[in-house]
Order: C-alpha cells, then sequence, then structure tokens
C-alpha cells in the first residue's frame, strides 16, 4: 500500500527547549533549562499553531517583534532552533553567551510562551480525555510575550489574549514575566477553566473568587514539579559530593519541605513576587492543624486561596515520602538520586491530572473548595478504585481538613459524591444522541424533573455535553459524559422569601433585582445511565448558599452600585485587576 503521507510519516510530537521555573533558578551560573514535548504542527511564522497564536506586540512602545520561524521537519524530525549541542560523551555542551541569547532574544521568548501553553493544555486535554477549549470566543489563544512595560500578567476573554509585561528590577535588568514557567502556566491555566465553567468569574463567595487563583497555582507549581530536571535541581546535595546518591537524612518531610518548595519559593525571585504571589512559600510555611477557613484574614481571596495550594503541596510531599520510603538503599544511609527524583515528578504528575479532572465532577456555578474535594476523591475513585500502596486520596482528604476544608455536606463517609440512586425515566431519550446532544439531554432534564429537583419556574440551559475517555494508571479505561446544565432565577428583592424561602440581607436595597444561579453536573456511564449528579440548586436551604452568596456579595459592596457600571467577569479589567491587588498585598 502506498505511503499516503509521503517519503517520512509526519511526527506526532516535537521537543522544544524552554526555561524550567524563571532565570533565577540556576544550577551554578545556569539557568535552568527543559526540553518540553508537545504535540507536533506545523507552525506559522509567531509561532502560530492551531491553538495557540503569538503576536508579539509591545503596546507600550508601539513596537512588532520579528516572529520565529520553524522550518518544516527532516526525516520526520521537528528542529528546536534554540537547542544546544551534545558533547563527545553525551553529555549537554552549553556554549559560551548562550543563555545571554535566550534572555535577549524575543524569538526565544515567543518559543517559550507557545511550548508551556501548549504543553499546559496537552495536560488538561489527557486530563480529561477530549479537547480543551478556550473561555474566550474561537479556537486560537492570542499571546504577546512582551504585551507591555508593566509588573502584571493577566488573561482577557474579552482580547481573546493572553498578556505578559515586563519591567525593570532592583539590579535594573528587565524582568520578563514571560520567562517564568509558573506565571505562563498560570494565566493558560485561567483561559482554560474559564472555557471549562465559565461562571467561575461571576461575583459570588470568597471561595469562588479564590478558586480561580488558587487553582491556577496548584496547576502550574505541579506542572514545574512534574519536571524532573526542577526536581534534581532543587534536592540539597549529599555531604560527599556524588550528586547519583543522597544521604536518607536529607529525605525528611523537614529537609524535603525546606530544599524543595522553599528552595523554589525563594529562587524565583523577589521581583516576580508581585506577578505570581507568595502561594508557593506562604502555603508551605502555613501550620495545619487550624480552622483557616473561618479566620477573617482568610476571606481575602489571595490568602484564600493557597490554603488549597498549601493542601495540595502537602498532599505532593507526604505522598513522596511515602514512595521514598520504599526505595532501598545503595549504600549505608544513602538512596540513588536518580530514583528520588523520578518519583517526586510522578507524584506530581498524578495530583496535577486528579487536579485537572476533577473539574468535570464540579458544580457549573458557586463553586465551593469543600465542592472541589469532594471532586477531586470522586473522580480518583472512578479511575483508580484500588488505591494499592499510595493513598492519595486519603491524603488529600486528611490534608485539606487540616487547612480547615471540610467534606462537602451529602457526601459519602470517605468524602466522595454519592452515586444517584432515584428512579429516572429513560425511555422517552435517544441513548446514542444523549452522550453528545445538549437537546437531547435537556429533554432527559425535562423528562426527570422532579427526581432531579429542577425547577420549572427558572430559565433552564443545557450548555455542554462532553464525551471523555480517562485512562487510569494500571491502563484502565472510563468512558463518561459530562453534561453541565444552569437555572438563573431573576427576582426582586421582595420575592427571595415568597419564591426561594431566603430572607434576604438587610443591607440589600428593597427595589433591586437579583439573579439567583443554580445548575448541576451530570455524570453519565458509557451506557448512558446517570452514574452521579452533582447539584447547586436555587434554594438550597439545607446548606444556606445562596444566602451565604447573598450575605458576601452584600458586604463586598456588589449591590451599591448598577450591574451595567461592573466590569464585565472575562474582561481584562478582572484579571489584571486582581492581579496588581495581589502585588499591593
Amino acid at each position: 500500500m502506498p505511503n499516503l503521507r509521503g517519503k517520512h510519516s509526519l511526527p506526532n510530537a516535537r521537543t522544544l527547549t524552554v526555561i524550567a521555573q524563571d532565570p533565577s533558578v540556576r544550577v551554578g551560573r545556569n539557568i535552568l533549562l527543559a526540553q518540553l514535548t508537545v504535540p507536533a504542527e506545523q507552525l506559522l511564522p509567531g509561532p502560530c499553531g492551531y491553538r495557540v497564536k503569538v503576536i508579539d506586540y509591545d503596546s507600550s512602545t508601539s513596537t512588532l517583534y520579528e516572529p520565529a520561524v520553524y522550518e518544516a521537519p527532516k526525516d520526520s524530525k521537528y528542529k528546536d532552533p534554540f537547542a544546544f549541542g551534545r558533547g563527545k560523551k553525551g553529555l549537554s555542551k552549553r556554549p559560551n553567551g548562550y543563555d545571554q541569547k535566550l534572555l535577549s532574544d524575543p524569538r526565544f521568548h515567543a518559543q517559550n510562551v507557545y511550548a508551556i501553553a501548549m504543553r499546559t493544555l496537552a495536560q488538561f486535554e489527557f486530563a480529561l480525555g477530549r479537547r480543551a477549549r478556550w473561555g474566550s470566543d474561537g479556537h486560537q489563544i492570542h499571546i504577546s510575550p512582551h504585551a507591555f512595560a508593566d509588573a502584571n500578567a493577566f488573561y482577557s476573554r474579552d482580547d481573546r489574549a493572553i498578556f505578559f509585561g515586563y519591567f525593570k528590577g532592583a539590579s535594573g535588568a528587565t524582568i520578563y514575566t514571560c520567562l517564568s514557567h509558573d506565571v505562563v502556566a498560570h494565566e493558560t491555566t485561567h483561559a482554560i477553566l474559564d472555557g471549562l465553567r465559565s461562571r467561575y468569574l461571576e461575583p459570588s463567595t470568597p471561595d469562588q473568587a479564590a478558586f480561580h487563583e488558587g487553582f491556577a497555582d496548584i496547576v502550574a507549581l505541579l506542572s514545574v514539579f512534574s519536571l524532573p530536571d526542577v526536581v534534581d535541581a532543587l534536592l540539597d546535595k549529599n555531604a560527599s559530593g556524588n550528586t547519583k546518591l543522597i544521604a536518607k537524612s536529607r529525605l525528611t518531610r523537614d529537609a524535603l519541605a525546606k530544599s524543595v518548595l522553599l528552595g523554589l519559593g525563594e529562587q524565583m525571585g523577589s521581583e516576580l513576587s508581585e506577578i505570581r504571589g507568595d502561594a508557593l512559600r506562604r502555603s508551605v510555611e502555613l501550620k495545619p492543624g487550624q480552622n483557616y477557613m473561618d479566620m477573617p484574614e482568610y476571606e481575602e481571596e489571595h490568602a484564600r486561596g493557597e490554603l488549597i495550594v498549601a493542601a495540595m503541596m502537602n498532599a505532593f510531599l507526604d505522598i513522596w515520602l511515602q514512595r521514598i520510603a520504599r526505595i532501598g538503599t545503595v549504600e549505608r544511609g544513602m538512596l540513588d538520586r536518580s530514583l528520588v527524583v523520578e518519583e517526586g515528578a510522578r507524584v506530581a504528575g498524578h495530583l496535577l491530572t486528579m487536579s485537572i479532572r476533577a473539574i468535570d465532577y464540579c458544580p457549573p456555578t458557586d463553586i465551593w473548595f469543600s465542592d472541589y474535594l469532594a471532586a477531586l476523591l470522586t473522580v480518583d475513585r472512578e479511575v483508580v478504585p484500588d488505591q494499592g500502596k499510595y493513598d492519595y486520596r486519603q491524603a488529600l482528604l486528611d490534608k485539606f481538613e487540616a487547612f480547615g476544608i471540610q467534606q462537602a455536606r451529602g457526601t459519602d463517609t470517605d468524602g466522595t459524591w454519592k452515586r444517584f440512586d432515584r428512579e429516572l425515566t429513560y425511555s422517552r431519550s435517544h441513548f446514542e444522541s444523549m452522550l453528545r446532544d445538549r437537546e437531547e439531554v435537556f429533554r432527559f432534564l425535562w423528562e426527570n424533573r422532579d427526581a432531579l429537583k429542577v425547577r420549572e419556574d427558572s430559565y433552564l440551559e443545557v450548555q455542554s455535553v462532553l464525551p471523555s475517555i480517562r485512562i487510569g494508571p494500571d491502563g484502565f479505561v472510563l468512558h463518561e459524559t459530562v453534561a453541565e446544565y444552569v437555572q438563573i432565577l431573576t427576582l426582586w428583592t421582595s420575592e427571595l422569601k415568597t419564591v426561594l424561602d431566603i430572607a434576604p440581607p438587610d443591607d440589600i436595597p428593597k427595589n433591586r433585582r437579583i439573579r439567583i444561579f443554580g445548575g448541576g453536573t451530570l455524570i453519565f456511564d458509557e451506557y448512558g445511565q446517570l452514574k452521579y449528579h452533582i447539584p447547586d440548586r436555587l434554594e438550597d436551604l439545607e446548606r444556606d448558599r445562596q444566602i451565604k452568596r447573598l450575605r458576601c456579595l452584600a458586604a463586598s459592596g456588589f449591590f451599591d452600585e448598577p450591574a451595567a457600571a461592573r466590569p464585565s467577569s472575562g474582561s481584562q479589567s478582572h484579571f489584571a485587576i486582581l492581579h496588581r491587588a495581589r502585588a499591593a498585598r
């Protein structure tokens, strides 16, 4: 049979050089680099691909930078224009002036943001088992590596773009936010999470306001820690200087927290803390065992977001230590360093996949941290029924509770969502259509509105129906369909009590029209049977979620100005103002 694709088949992946964290993290005098494997595509100048389009325009100086240009593959391989060669013994040979070239070449900056954004997108698509969409309109996100002269970086739904700024550091050198791995991954995560749950940018409780930032920090940090070169560079050298071995005494919980977690937090660069904040350093320093969620200082969204970062990174340490304990010593008190590094990167990768998959098991509106915890535990139980040697779920449950995040009400004893067990009508819905068609799922909802407790007097819309294929660590394949629906009621303040039995807070004007959001996530198995219904009910009298939301909005002054005067939830001002507030804090 003739080869219809030509003499050489096209590769499915390509490797591109990036800065592993940011230029301040070094091995000796050299910047720590990484080679990221990303989906292969024929790139237009920019680089510009089918999902990420880099346009390097500086609005502060009205400068359009020369785009990075990539050659067609040769011998079924794509060339990395910024890769350096290998020495005689196969070791990396870094040319003189190489690091400075990377720092000063805008084309490398463009490659850095493209590769990290594409890797982040690929991590989401692997975890979700489907294509992930951006929160903005269109199929491509625009990225500007040198968008403006300002200490900021943000995603803007309205502009369909991610903007990275630059500024002068304390030493006088220019600091480029586009060269920080975790900043690029963080902003890319905002754009993807907005595509998965667009209503998480709506004004709501402190939990929802903090979730976008906390989740983006988790994805960014675990993405960095899943790179073995980063973990290896942060581990302390052992006393003998033998880099192939590491003393067991340096692998205690306190030692790893200081060397790997705090080590990275300290090396990230003080100037960039204005952009990225100090979520990693601050979260590691938080002492477990206190009810932070009820402390007034943790009502502020940035501080509150650090709590889920603290829970996740402490769980990362616990599980890594479990895996290290199973590594045999090479000689007295010494372990194979490469195995320790590999285990750390493996734990980070698994937790990253869990963190992303959990979004599918979250309600579509007004998320609370307890919802996210239940989603983490449930989706992992579905994909990995038998925990085996390392109990990821118990570690997460313990650490979330240690920082004041309790189990969601109505969950099972293990913290997972309860399976849906009410009788439903399936006979009037078409099985094949219901796994991908919004109209068919709407009919299913309408036919079963009593069993699902969906109100008839609300605006009801199925927003998405997404088939997913999830692959577990043992190769187990789980086929699911995730459907998301919303309900909206617009009421006068005086109608809240009569319609929803909600007593409005006294500081809400009596003549105010208020939008109440609700909805739910439906998880269908491969046979079209409903496994989970994760609701956020309009009335929700049991948990008082709507009352708490209204109180939070009233306390924040949300009802003091007309809706038209507020910036849109996905606008440039939302994340730009949010990040400036973090810098001020």
